[in-house]
């Protein structure tokens, strides 16, 4: 099943004795996975996630985008404080 509106394929696959399952050609194809690819599995509450490593990192540095600024400005505080100037010379 494919629903046109998002772009979302749905297929269903059997987990083996081992835990392992088999994804379907075609999804692996429009994702370009190849054998031997590194996939990162999340789960949440009752759903699991698989993704390629590399938009994982990129969700995860999008998400941290503003507390890595934010922190800056409150180093930068720190880091141009006048009286700390005193340590430069020791």
């Amino acid at each position: 099943m494919k629903l046109k509106e998002e772009n979302i394929k749905v297929k269903t696959v059997r987990v083996s004795e081992k835990g392992q399952i088999a994804i379907p050609m075609d999804i692996r194809n429009s994702l370009g996975l190849r054998r031997g690819d590194t996939l990162v599995l999340i789960q949440k509450d009752h759903k699991i996630l698989i993704e390629k490593p590399v938009k994982v990192a990129k969700k995860t540095e999008s998400s941290f985008k503003f507390l890595l600024k934010h922190s800056e400005k409150v180093a930068s505080k720190f880091w141009e404080n006048k009286e700390d100037e005193v340590w430069d010379n020791v």
